[in-house]
């Protein structure tokens, strides 16, 4: 049976909290009302940048919940469902399943870091795709796992009938081409950073889950709309327009940053949770004049 394809931009959902530290649930619908009329191919609740290691189980279900019924119809849902063991990883997943969604995003186990080779994570993957009710992704973030997975391990897993793809955050080019020499017909290799997009396109990669979607979705999705109709200069010149707005929301500021990049586009960013810091005065000016400088503002 064909893996369904995937193809688009998808934003990993920003979380918005209240300054009390509650989800605003409200806000999360409004900024979905908002993304159904965005050039976006899909959702990802749960991911990095929606906080989710700080969120509650009862949390989480609410936003898988919300997500499945305000979504665009046909649109694909996404949840980031990875735990530190199988065991859980599969009880998540599967009930997101009973939730509506469409596949699970599920993040590399890291706290026995030293102990996580091939090995460990082909069993892993395997075992928790071969139980799980929905299609897996693999989720490959070093930024914070502080693990790689090989080009070796993602060629075994790639063949699983039950793991769709794999989302490559770390925005490394020539990784990306080693992975792409090994994988499977089929596979859905997904970029998980805009630094990375123009160049992945050319490379023949068709989707990709951003921070920057949150609040640039339209610009994401344009510059593959650009290449695809072979208008290159375009497609480059928009991706380098909005390549140091990506920097900004990731790497500098981080989810404060993307929250409040958020907020100036007339989405509802709201607040992070503690631990994370809320932005000083001095930082919302700067991100407002990247994002002035890039033509989003």
């Amino acid at each position: 049976m064909a893996k369904q394809q995937i193809k688009g931009v998808i934003p990993p959902m920003i979380t918005p909290f209240r300054e009390d530290g509650a989800v605003d649930y409200d806000s999360h619908i409004a900024n979905m009302e908002r993304w159904n009329a965005d050039k976006l191919a899909g959702y990802l609740v749960l991911g990095s940048n929606s906080e989710a290691a700080y969120l509650s189980e009862d949390e989480k279900i609410k936003m898988m919940e919300l997500t499945v019924k305000h979504a665009k119809k046909e649109r694909l849902v996404l949840a980031g469902t990875g735990m530190e063991s199988a065991l859980e990883t599969i009880r998540l997943t599967n009930k997101a399943a009973e939730l509506g969604v469409n596949g699970a995003l599920v993040l590399t186990p890291f706290y026995y870091g030293d102990k996580m080779n091939d090995e460990a994570l082909i069993k892993y993957f395997t075992h928790v795709a071969d139980r799980a009710d929905i299609p897996v992704l693999i989720y490959n973030v070093p930024k914070y796992t502080h693990i790689n997975i090989s080009a070796n391990a993602v060629k075994v897993l790639s063949q699983h009938p039950n793991i769709l793809g794999m989302k490559d955050s770390t925005g490394n080019i020539p990784q990306l081409v080693s992975f792409l020499a090994v994988i499977a017909e089929g596979f859905n290799l997904m970029v998980g950073t805009v630094s990375a997009w123009f160049p992945a396109l050319t490379l023949g990669i068709k989707g990709g889950i951003f921070a920057l979607a949150n609040c640039a979705p339209n610009e994401c999705a344009q510059v593959q709309e650009m290449f695809e109709a072979g208008d290159l200069d375009s497609a480059r010149e928009t991706y380098m327009r909005i390549f140091p707005v990506n920097t900004a929301v990731t790497a500098t500021y981080g989810v404060a940053g993307l929250k409040h990049a958020a907020d100036l586009r007339g989405y509802s960013g709201g607040y992070v949770r503690n631990p994370l810091l809320p932005l000083k005065d001095i930082e919302k000016d700067a991100i407002k004049t990247i994002m002035q400088t890039a033509k989003l503002i």
